[in-house]
C-alpha cells in the first residue's frame, strides 16, 4: 500500500494479497476526514482481503489540507463531479480488475451516485457507505435524486440508528428497485455501535465488507 498522497488523480491501493482481483472498488472519503481515516483504511482493508481491490483517493480540497492550505469546507456535492470522473478516469489507467464500482463514505458516496448519472458513466454499481440521505436534524431536507437518478444498482451500507438517515426514516423513503439498503447493527454514522451493544464497531465493518464483496460478484 502507497501513502497518502495529495492529487486526486493518484490513488491508495489495498490490492489482494493474489490477483487477479474479484473487483475493483474506487473510494472517496466523506466531508471532514481523508483518504486514511480508521474508517477508510478499515473498510479498504477488509475488502482486499476477500478479493476486491481498493483505489483510495481525495477531493482537492481535502487534499489541500496536508500541504498546509486553509481548512475550507467542502464545495457543494454536484460541483465534485467532475473530479470523481477524473479519478475513474485514473484508476482505469492504472490497471483494474474485474467491474469497476463506484462509491464513497457519506459524501463520497453521495458524489460517486451524483457520477453514476452520467449516461456514459464506466461503471458497473454504486456503493455507499453511510449515505447522507438528510442533514442531521433536518429529516425533510431530503437528498434522493442522486439515488433515483443513478444509471446503476446501487448497494447502501447504513448504520441502523444514522443520524444522516436512520432505518425507520428509510423505510418510509420508497427507494427505487436498483437501491438496496443494508444495515449495520446499532451503527452509527461510522458503523459504530454503542458501547451496550451486543455489536461491535470490527464486526459493523466486516459485515459492510462483506455485503459490498458480495455486492461485487453479483455483478461480476
Amino acid at each position: 500500500m502507497t501513502e497518502p498522497n495529495t492529487s486526486v488523480e493518484t490513488l491508495l491501493w489495498d490490492r489482494p494479497a493474489t490477483r487477479p482481483a474479484h473487483a475493483t472498488l474506487l473510494l472517496a472519503h466523506g466531508a471532514g476526514v481523508g483518504m486514511d481515516s480508521p474508517f477508510m483504511a478499515g473498510i479498504a482493508g477488509r475488502l482486499a482481503e476477500r478479493g476486491v481491490a481498493v483505489a483510495r483517493f481525495e477531493f482537492a480540497y481535502m487534499a489541500a489540507r496536508r500541504t498546509g492550505g486553509k481548512k475550507r469546507p467542502p464545495p457543494r456535492a454536484e460541483k465534485l463531479v467532475d473530479e470523481y470522473l477524473a479519478a475513474i478516469e485514473a484508476a482505469t489507467a492504472e490497471g483494474i480488475d474485474g467491474p469497476l464500482l463506484i462509491g464513497g463514505k457519506s459524501l463520497g458516496g453521495r458524489v460517486a451516485a451524483m457520477a453514476a448519472g452520467q449516461p456514459t458513466i464506466a461503471a458497473a454499481g454504486v456503493v455507499c457507505l453511510g449515505y447522507p440521505f438528510h442533514p442531521p436534524g433536518q429529516p425533510d431536507a431530503q437528498r434522493l435524486t442522486p439515488l433515483q437518478d443513478a444509471h446503476l444498482p446501487v448497494l447502501i451500507c447504513q448504520g441502523d440508528r444514522d443520524p444522516f438517515g436512520a432505518a425507520a426514516e428509510v423505510a418510509g423513503y420508497g427507494l427505487p428497485g436498483h437501491v438496496r439498503v443494508a444495515y449495520l447493527e446499532d451503527g452509527d454514522h461510522d458503523f459504530k455501535p454503542r458501547g451496550r451493544s451486543p455489536a461491535t464497531w470490527k464486526g459493523n465493518l466486516d459485515a459492510a465488507a462483506q455485503t459490498v464483496t458480495e455486492f461485487a460478484a453479483a455483478l461480476g
